[in-house]
């Protein structure tokens, strides 16, 4: 059974802590590994990289000079390839650099380098890494204490935790991840790697707000006052209308006598 050294919150050595057997079983695959770190690297290429060849580069329609009589080799354009700012011979297009392998095969190589780096003794435990606010001193200070000051450290942690990330990320030498995002090729780009003791058991993460902010005190309602009802001004008296006079009937017109009828 592997184990590794066990370091509490300020730096100083409490012991020895005994690694998980199911996945520290000693087993190093370096066929694997080193096929899992070109795989690695080659989906970080973005494949923009392009060249011109004769065909894209502008200008070079005219011959140089005649055919014959000159005493110089025959020329066809000044944007051939060997003419100075001519076209690219085979050079480089855009193109995809995605690779894969077998999920099995992925999780053996990054078990591998787990188990290269705790046979070597270049695996350390802590105990918590809660940092209240991002402070880069703290974390420093923290690797100074181990004795990691002057080499390549991957800090991992039980989940994700942001100011811890903050503090190492103006560190050049430092990378902090959380463990199930670690692949083989970041394990392997470390000298020692620094586990947070949660990230092995598998402890339930209690976020440091939670504990360090008190409960807020439940706010006083305060009482609306009523509204001031608004007098709505009195309607005016209504002048009293006078009798409308009854109108006569229209008189009726006498229709006009028909000529001749007389």
């Amino acid at each position: 059974m592997l184990e590794a050294p066990l370091y509490a919150a300020n730096g100083k050595k409490s012991g020895n802590v005994a690694l998980p057997a199911e996945f520290f079983d000693g087993t190093v695959n370096e066929p694997v590994m080193h096929q899992a770190v070109k795989v690695f690297l080659s989906n970080q290429r973005q494949g923009t990289h392009s060249t011109k060849t004769r065909r894209w580069v502008t200008g070079g329609n005219q011959k140089p000079w005649r055919q014959k009589g000159t005493g110089r080799a025959r020329q066809g354009s000044t944007r051939a390839p060997h003419w100075p700012g001519g076209g690219v011979v085979f050079g480089p297009h855009p193109r995809d650099y995605t690779q894969d392998i077998p999920k099995k095969q992925k999780q053996l190589a990054r078990r591998s380098a787990f188990n290269a780096r705790a046979r070597e003794g270049a695996l350390s435990v802590v105990d918590g890494l809660d940092f209240a606010a991002p402070k880069t001193a703290k974390l420093s200070g923290l690797l100074e204490a181990m004795g990691l000051a002057d080499q390549k450290v991957l800090i991992l942690t039980h989940g994700i935790k942001r100011n811890v990330y903050l503090s190492g990320r103006n560190l050049p030498d430092v990378q902090v991840l959380p463990y199930a995002d670690a692949a083989t090729y970041h394990v392997l780009w470390s000298s020692v790697v620094v586990v947070e003791r949660g990230a092995l058991t598998g402890e339930a993460v209690t976020p440091v707000a939670a504990v360090d902010a008190a409960p807020a005190a439940p706010k006083k309602r305060v009482a609306k006052k009523p509204a001031a009802e608004k007098t709505s001004p009195k309607p005016a008296a209504k002048k009293a209308a006078a009798p409308k006079a009854d109108k006569k009937p229209a008189a009726k017109k006498a229709a006009p006598k028909k000529k001749g009828t007389e």
